[in-house]
């Protein structure tokens, strides 16, 4: 009988110290030693049916503790695509603010239309503001898909009442599977004493109570074993299908919003490509394509028989008297010395071009608008 309870004792401080280890998340080795010692006290209570429903029991707790580790990962992940998209949202918004300043101020510069030699550039920014409000309304849209298609219906999940009471299923189930392992202890100590008091009926009546609450413990915890692995599976499952859906949801919204910022840009640059198309194409003032200037002798009797109060703007021509010189640097530039004519053209409407170059006695001076005199160059 000594030997019997020194036995006891030692398999109670044995159990005390896996129980010392025995974490909320249900860790494995912890399971499989106390459920050994489970097993070990309760197999004299009910013979071979109470082994069998020990297993099953064993098996319960290994699925529930299998559940409570993947919905809690489901939920771990629930959360950072909450977060990730959150973030996300905050980060677009930003760059719907600085997309629409930029297409305000583009709109602003092609309605200006300030140039004075075309408009082809305010065409471009009107059609570039244009098509950025496009986008950043499409950017809009996508924002708002991911919060109230993605993030909300996550978050909601995360912090609802199902997972909450899955959860609080299997932690009374661990709470009730805790007392029943401590009450298979009471069980054995009681057992212990009725053996060493030869059957003494007080004793007896002590183990009866003790065993019918071991008892009642197995049956609560059987059936809370249950109920919690049905929700937890449910839980689980529900995780899966709604994160699979939202992940889903969100890669659809974003590829929709990519094609139409897609064609939003191919019409955009379709129309800048024609328009910078178009000025190529059309002829434009050239030196090359200039007419070849008149001779000297018409422009000299244009100036002398035109020009009306030394004003030539009229007729596009003009006669200049060189007061710098100036040493050409190439073929297509002139050598100025003081005291030359130079006859000058008008081709735009602010540039002038330097025609010929007279050579002028002083005695000619005087006459250089209406004479032919000198040495004549052309350039």
């Amino acid at each position: 009988s000594q030997l019997k309870v020194r036995v006891s004792y030692v398999v109670w401080l044995f159990y005390g110290h896996a129980m010392k280890y025995m974490e909320d998340d249900l860790n494995s080795e912890n399971v499989h030693l106390s459920s050994a010692v489970f097993k070990q006290f309760a197999g004299g209570l009910g013979g071979s049916d109470s082994n069998v429903a020990d297993e099953v029991e064993f098996y319960q707790h290994k699925k529930l503790e299998k559940l409570y580790i993947s919905t809690r990962a489901g939920k771990h992940f629930q959360r950072d695509i909450v977060r990730g998209v959150e973030g996300y949202i905050v980060t677009g918004s930003k760059q719907l603010e600085i997309g629409a300043k930029l297409s305000e101020d583009s709109r602003k510069y092609g309605a200006e239309n300030t140039c004075t030699t075309g408009s082809t550039l305010s065409k471009a920014a009107l059609s570039y503001s244009r098509a950025c409000a496009q986008n950043e309304k499409e950017r809009g849209n996508l924002l708002k898909a991911l919060g109230t298609q993605v993030a909300e219906p996550l978050r909601a999940m995360v912090v609802g009442a199902p997972l909450e009471d899955a959860r609080h299923l299997a932690q009374r189930y661990d709470r009730v599977r805790q007392e029943a392992e401590a009450q298979v202890i009471e069980v054995s100590r009681r057992q212990a004493k009725v053996r060493e008091s030869n059957g003494n009926p007080e004793y007896i009546l002590k183990m009866e109570a003790a065993e019918a609450k071991l008892n009642e413990l197995k049956s609560n915890m059987v059936t809370l074993g249950k109920e919690a692995a049905a929700a937890m599976t449910a839980v689980e499952a529900q995780q899966q299908r709604l994160t699979l859906q939202r992940l889903i949801t969100m890669v659809e919204a974003e590829r929709n919003y990519h094609q139409r910022v897609l064609q939003i840009l191919d019409q955009l640059e379709g129309e800048m490509m024609s328009e910078r198309q178009r000025i190529e194409a059309s002829p434009s003032p050239a030196i090359n394509n200039m007419p070849p200037p008149p001779p000297y002798e018409e422009v000299n009797g244009l100036f002398a028989s035109q020009t009306y109060d030394g004003s030539t703007d009229g007729m596009g021509y003009f006669l200049g008297e060189v007061i710098h010189s100036y040493q050409a640097e190439s073929d297509v530039e002139l050598t100025l010395s003081v005291g030359d004519y130079i006859v000058v053209r008008k081709v735009l409407p602010v540039f002038y071009m330097p025609l010929q170059l007279c050579q002028v006695t002083v005695g000619q001076k005087a006459n250089a608008k209406g004479t032919q005199a000198g040495s004549l160059r052309d350039t």
